[in-house]
């Protein structure tokens, strides 16, 4: 397939207006050291403090700068999303705009899709220098999505990856799913993720955008993705099950008690009353959720067959006969 430029590296950006010219200007160099065609795709996420401004003059400076403004600030999946969407080069390079990452690793992720094959690369910053009360968590975060995914990365959430146009044409990044775009590529197909360990500056301008909330999100957001990803088109395969195990725990204590009970009555022995037992309550409990439950899958199933998406698959190549 033949690709307009090399390279489109994706920026997002919210009040990033100090930062914007060097990092424009440091791409600009690596870039053009190694022979590249680029285009630079900065995404202005609804920043109120002069950003755009300062992308519109850049660009006069810099042609290959193409810039997406948004009207609020959606997040950084959205603008993410915008930006694979525009994004016509034939390796994508997604990075954050606060100077945090450094250009100077692209010629390395490009090699590793180009020639080593990789679907996706992301990166690891070994080496951070952010406080305690984000890294610890940060450690945290992705040991849970490495045991839930299977996929063998160190930062999940680094912002710097490298991308086949492939993969970013074939993964929907919303939400705050940016955080789980190599669990999205592994569910379209892609299967060889790579890791790299890049270099982790420190902040030079501004404040981070994100506080301890994203954690809470970040969990929240993982068992989203892993439940779509696993049941998304079989719904019932999961509340099914666990409602049909919670209705034969509750039938089975229901029928126990009710065996009890004859069998005291049949051999005139005076027996308690089965509403004092707690198997009772167990058991009616059991019965009644594992009934929802089942309900919750059959519905759920219905709504996943008149999906207009159902039969969308991932195909790689075809053969045609002549």
């Amino acid at each position: 397939m033949d690709f307009d430029v090399d390279l489109s590296v994706v920026v997002p950006l919210f009040n990033e207006v100090e930062s914007l010219p060097s990092l424009v200007e440091w791409i600009n160099r690596v870039v053009n050291q190694n022979s590249i065609s680029y285009e630079l795709i900065l995404v202005d996420d609804g920043s109120n403090d002069g950003s755009w401004q300062t992308v519109e003059r850049l660009a006069i400076q810099f042609p290959q700068i193409k810039g997406v403004r948004f009207r609020r600030n959606y997040g950084k999946s959205a603008a993410l999303h915008c930006g694979f969407q525009a994004a016509v080069g034939e390796v994508v390079i997604s990075m954050d705009a606060d100077l945090q990452d450094s250009p100077d690793e692209i010629p390395e992720l490009m090699r590793m899709i180009r020639q080593d094959g990789y679907d996706m690369v992301s990166g690891w910053k070994k080496k951070r220098y952010d406080p305690l009360g984000k890294t610890i968590p940060s450690k945290l975060f992705n040991r849970t999505a490495r045991l839930v995914s299977g996929i063998k990365l160190h930062d999940f959430n680094c912002g710097l990856k490298a991308y086949r146009n492939e993969v970013v044409k074939n993964i929907e990044v919303y939400g705050e799913m940016h955080r789980y775009i190599p669990i999205l590529a592994k569910r379209a197909g892609f299967f060889k993720i790579g890791e790299k360990v890049v270099q982790h500056r420190e902040r030079q301008f501004g404040v981070t955008k994100f506080g301890i909330e994203r954690f809470v999100k970040g969990f929240l957001d993982l068992l989203s993705v892993m439940f779509i990803s696993k049941f998304g088109n079989r719904p019932m395969h999961l509340f099914g099950t666990m409602g049909t195990l919670m209705f034969v725990v509750g039938f089975i204590s229901a029928f126990w008690l009710g065996a009890r009970k004859l069998w005291f009555v049949s051999h005139d022995i005076q027996s308690p009353l089965v509403t004092n037992s707690p198997y009772f309550y167990i058991g009616l409990v059991s019965m009644i959720l594992g009934t929802q439950l089942f309900m919750t899958g059959f519905l759920a199933e219905l709504v996943s067959r008149i999906r207009p998406d159902r039969n969308n698959y991932q195909i790689s190549d075809t053969i045609k006969k002549k």
